[in-house]
Order: structure tokens, then sequence, then C-alpha cells
């Protein structure tokens, strides 16, 4: 059979195991360049990335598309008469503390004005007819209110036209949020306003100010705790693991017991079926009865059997990957550096979302702005110097200056020029693809240098017969190697993935332009395909971080890289999937304990009080509500912990290739000795006859 490049398998050599090299002892050192076009190529592109930005905010206003909106549904800033008004203020800001809020919106009125209040003002309480004129300016109202007199001022805060009280504010995102709540009382007490805010919202941040520092020293002992956990993982995992396996196993055998108790129940005691159109209903004619709780029973018995043959039957595969595991805290504990790496490609991740979510707002906002005529009919009083009609489009400018109330030169009460949207040129879809495509590839490609460096660093320990000569720039030289050599193998990889992805993206959107069809066909075909991009995406990244690697390792090209990787996994293809899931289990089944852990340790010290007391006096620490500084550090020690076991992962990842390699390679002769650890080598019954680790 023919070969078509350094892609294709042929069967024979996808069968052999790798031969013994006399000169092979871990990531040579001796290697060139691999797909150097390709790094050219990513390089153009950031280019390109770079100029679509560029134009984007040349072309677009964001303005457009952040600019708030009042109760009335006008933008402010943008619709006619309030081109000069382009700051939203709340009525009364204490009512969109409801849980409600993000689902309804905030119930108080809201009205464009020019600028936010400077000042605090209790209209209600301090506003008299000798000071009406000095605070007549400062009053928030709506567009119809009437202030021209002190009477007609109160009765508009009366009606609720005109809000009570301001808040001295800032603007933020045109939004006028207040920085000071201490000194007005907007429809209340000043014990409610104080006690709804404090409690929703100010203390809050009072407790998150007051305790900054011990949540920093905090953030500091919980890296202590996950770098520690990583070194007792090495004795623990065992234990670990066979507890979680023999946990499932029971959780699946007591859903068998409750089955039978419900298959039981109804046998015994039949339901009465109701004939029914009611979805709801239907599920519940099926759910009452004894054959679904046999079906239930049946396929979780059957579950449980074939998981617990698994077990037994693969019980030496799961001893090993346990022993790679420990194997991997070894690795990471040996080059203690590798812990805090990762911290550098997430901030360059961060940089990288930040600018393409900067892009595409700016690029969403491209385009001639949309306005039409609204509430003309229903306006008798709204008089034109032209013909306008409702949904008819218009200036806003020249609207305000061609209608006004009968008689007034006042704008029009109900009528107005609304801004409907943007007329986006076409060319903006494929400004969209292009900063996809950029943002999807800078992404896998960040986190493609990450893995191949760390994969060239826990190839070098894997690869130093004796562990104690590993040296003490393994990290920076891995960094250097993959910079230096194969950052365009790593932009072909990341390439492949960010094509896939943004298919994903395409089909999503597509998804979502079809579901007002509401064909089973389409939604059908539509399922199966986004199915099979997914399957394919996390293939594709299997295949790649094993790509990286190998070339992290031999210095091959991507293709060449991705094949000897692919080979060498499908001839141990049990081993891979029994590792595979049982690290994945053990890395979030570990994170998951440290984060709620910490949670809850944070929770209970500051519930005992035992803070308040030690902190008693001068500098003393009391908070309104624990359970914040004790969710806060659960995020935090998860993200931390995240960071931690990526290292971790990689670890792993690399160790088993290099041990599948290390089985193949040699045979413990003393021309031949494994690399492997004693402890590997007992598990698996091997030994080298003449060397020692």
């Amino acid at each position: 059979m023919g070969c078509c490049g350094d892609c294709c398998i042929p069967p024979k050599e996808s069968r052999e195991p790798i031969r013994y090299d006399p000169d092979f002892n871990g990531p040579i050192h001796n290697r060139s360049c691999t797909d150097i076009l390709w790094l050219i190529l990513f390089i153009i592109y950031l280019g390109v990335w770079g100029f679509i930005g560029f134009y984007a905010m040349q072309h677009g206003n964001m303005q457009k598309l952040l600019a708030p909106i009042d109760s009335n549904g006008n933008r402010c800033g943008l619709n006619s008469g309030l081109q000069d008004k382009k700051y939203l203020v709340f009525f009364d800001i204490t009512r969109c503390l409801q849980p409600d809020t993000p689902i309804t919106g905030c119930p108080t009125p809201q009205v464009c004005v020019n600028k936010c209040p400077e000042n605090t003002i209790n209209f209600e309480e301090t506003m008299t007819a000798q000071n009406f004129n000095e605070l007549k300016g400062s009053m928030v109202c709506k567009y119809d209110a009437d202030i021209s007199t002190y009477q007609n001022a109160m009765r508009s805060i009366k009606d609720e036209k005109c809000a009570k009280s301001v808040l001295k504010s800032e603007p933020v995102l045109g939004r006028c949020i207040p920085i000071d709540f201490d000194s007005v009382v907007p429809g209340g007490t000043q014990q409610q306003i104080t006690g709804t805010v404090n409690e929703l919202s100010a203390q809050i941040a009072q407790d998150m100010v007051q305790a900054r520092w011990y949540i920093v020293g905090a953030i500091l002992v919980v890296i202590l705790i996950c770098f520690l956990y990583i070194l007792v993982l090495r004795w623990v995992v065992g234990p670990v693991v066979w507890t979680s396996i023999i946990g499932f196993l029971a959780l699946l055998g007591f859903s068998c017991y409750l089955c039978y108790k419900e298959y039981k129940y109804y046998l015994e005691n039949p339901v009465q079926q109701i004939a029914t159109t009611n979805i709801k209903g239907y599920a519940e004619s099926i759910i009452k009865t004894h054959k679904f709780w046999l079906t239930v029973l049946i396929i979780a018995a059957i579950v449980l059997v074939i998981l617990l043959l698994i077990v037994i039957f693969l019980r030496n595969r799961i001893v090993i990957a346990i022993a790679l595991i420990r194997e991997g805290s070894k690795a990471v504990t040996a080059v203690k550096s590798t812990i805090f790496f990762p911290i550098l490609p997430w901030v360059v991740h961060c940089f990288v979302i930040g600018y393409g979510v900067f892009v595409l707002m700016y690029i969403t906002s491209m385009g001639e702005s949309i306005f039409s005529v609204v509430n003309k009919k229903i306006d008798p009083d709204c008089v034109c110097n032209g013909n306008y009609t409702d949904y008819g489009s218009c200036d806003p400018v020249q609207f305000q200056i061609d209608c006004h109330d009968s008689g007034t030169l006042l704008p029009c009460k109900k009528a107005i020029c609304y801004f409907t949207g943007l007329d986006s040129p076409y060319s903006v879809i494929y400004l969209h693809l292009g900063n996809l495509l950029g943002l999807f590839w800078a992404m896998f490609f960040v986190s493609g240098c990450s893995d191949m460096m760390l994969a060239s660093t826990f190839a070098t320990w894997y690869w130093t017969f004796r562990k104690r000569n590993l040296p003490f720039f393994t990290l920076t030289a891995g960094v250097i190697r993959t910079v230096r050599y194969h950052m365009g193998t790593v932009a072909l990889g990341s390439l492949i993935i960010a094509i896939v992805r943004v298919i994903r993206v395409i089909l999503e959107y597509i998804d979502r332009k079809l579901k007002k069809f509401d064909n089973p066909f389409t939604r059908a075909v539509m399922c199966c395909c986004k199915c099979f991009f997914w399957c394919l995406e996390n293939f594709l990244k299997f295949i790649n971080k094993n790509a990286y690697i190998m070339c992290a390792v031999h210095g091959t090209n991507f293709c060449t890289s991705a094949r000897d990787a692919f080979t060498l996994l499908m001839r141990n293809i049990v081993r891979v999937v029994v590792l595979d899931k049982v690290a994945d289990f053990i890395f979030f089944l570990s994170k998951l304990l440290l984060s709620i852990g910490v949670g809850f340790a944070v929770y209970y010290f500051l519930d005992g009080d035992v803070v308040s007391k030690i902190t008693a006096g001068k500098h003393s620490l009391y908070l309104h509500n624990n359970y914040i500084p004790a969710v806060f550090l659960g995020i935090i020690t998860y993200i931390i912990s995240t960071i931690f076991f990526q290292v971790y992962c990689m670890a792993v990842d690399t160790l088993f290739l290099c041990f599948l390699e290390d089985c193949e390679r040699n045979d413990g002769s003393p021309e031949k000795p494994y690399f492997m650890s004693k402890n590997l080598m007992k598990i698996l019954g091997k030994r080298n006859k003449k060397y020692q680790d």
C-alpha cells in the first residue's frame, strides 16, 4: 500500500514497536525548526487580526451598543431630543436590588440626563418655596413632568413623575451609579434605606475591603495547601482512587435498590392511566408504571455488572495508572517552578480574550444607525413640518426641528424618532469570521506552547536515568527549545482546532436561526452536526496534546509527531482509556475537594468568632456575612487548584507516553535498561538487571 506524506500510517509500521536506539536518552538536543511555514502564516494572520481590530475601531461606535435605555425604551444620546442626554439616572436604585431584577429589569423609573447628579439631595424633605429655583436644576423628572412652579414640582414628586431624591453618582458605561447612600431617604426611613442597601451590597463591599489583607493571606495559604496536596497525593493517590471507584459502584448498587423498590411498589399498587395530551401528564403516566422502573433497573444492573467486570479485569491497569499519577507528582515536585508556570499563559489568555471581545463589540457596532418614527398616530398634538408616519425612517435632529407640540415649540410628548438598530455592511460577516479565527487560533496557540514547554520539561525528567542529575534549568531549557524550534508545529496544531471551533460557532448560529421553523428534520441534522464536530474537536485536542509531547521529545514535525503518538497509543489502547478516565476523575475530585473544603473551613472559622477574638482591639475584624469571604475563597481555590492540576495533567500525559515508549524501546538488560522508576517496574514485574534507579 502506498503512503501519502508523513501523516499516512502504514499498517505494518503501526503494529511494530519502537526500536531500541543506543543514542536516545530523552529530548534530543540536535534538532531543527519544524513547520516554519505555519509559524510565518500565524504571524501574518496576527497582523491581519490587528488590522481587523484597527478597521473596526475606525468604522464602529461602541456607544451605539452600550447606550442605556430609559423606562420608555429611548436610547440615551441617540433618540430625538436626547442627543445631549447620554446618562441614565434611576429614581430609586435600591429597588434594583431585588432577586428578580436580572430577569424582569429594575422596577424604578429611569430617565436620560445630560450629567449625573453631583450632590445628594432629598427634595421631598429639603425643598421649599424659597430654595425651589436653586434646587430645580438638580431635579430628575420624566419628560412630561411639570416643574414650572414649586407646587407643580411637589405634585410631580408625589405622582412619582420626579424622583424624591438624587444620589451623588459617577457615570459607569452611561449609567449613573451612586457613591453616597447614607444621606438620602428615597421613600422611607433612614433605617430602611441603610438596611436594604447595606445588606445586599454595601455590607459585601465593606466585608471584602475590611478583610482584604486576611484574604490575601488566605490565598497564600491556599497556594501552600495546593502545593502540599500534590506532595501528599504521591502517597495517598491509591486510597483515593480505590475509594472513589468503590463508592461509585456502591452508588450504582443503591440506585438499583431504589429502582427495585419503585418497581415493586407500582407492581403491587398500579396507577390508573388517564388519557392526556399534556406533555407533563404523559411523562408522569409513563413514570408511574412498573414496566418503566423494571427497564431502568435492568439498565442500571447491566451498567453495574459491566463496570464491576471492567474493574476486576483491569485492576492491574488501574494500579499502573495510580503509579503513573504518583510519578507525575514526583516530576512536578522535582521541577517546582512548573507549578507557577501556567500563571503566565493564563495572563496571556486574558489579554487575548479581552482583545477579541473588544474587537467583537466594535465590529458589531459598525454600520449606519437606523431610526424610525414611533407613536406618531397616538400623539394627536404632535405637528410636523413634513410627512412623518409611524415606522417611517427619520433623522433624530431633523425630527426634533420639524415636529413639536401644537401651539408650542416643545418636543412631542410621545412621538419620537427611535433608534431601531444598525444597517451593517455585508463585510461585517467576514470581519466576524476573521476575528473568531484569530481569537481561537491565538488561544489554542498559547495553550499549545504551554503544553509543549511542560512536556519538554517532564520528558527530560523521565529520561534522566539518575534523577538527582536533573539539570537545574530544566523548565528554562524546555521554554527555549519550544520557542526556538517548534512554534510552527504549535501554530499548525492550534489552527486545526481553531477551524473546527469556528465551524462549531457557525453551527450554533445557524441552529438559532432555524429554531423559528421548528422542523424536526433540521433539528435532527443540526444535532448530529454539532455532536460530530464536538467529538472531532475533542479528538483533535487529544491528538494535538500527544503530538506536542512527541515533538518535544523527538523534535519531529506535527504530522510525524501525531502519527507516532497515535500509533503508540493504539498499540496500548486499554492502558490509554483506563489512565485517561481515572486521572481525569482524580483531578476533578481533588479540585472539588480543595475548593469546597476551603470554603467550609473559612466559614466555620469565621462563624466561631476566632478571628474576632484574635483581632480584637484597634484593628478588630467583624464581618456582616461570613459566607462572602468563604464563597470568594472557595472560587479562588478552585481557580488556583485548576492551575496546579493543569501542570499535573500534562505531567501525567507526558510520563505516560514516555512510559509506553520506554516499555517498547528497552527490555531491562544492561544494554537497554528501563528508565521507569522502581515502583513502576515492580508493578509491571520488570527490573533492570544491572542498573538501579
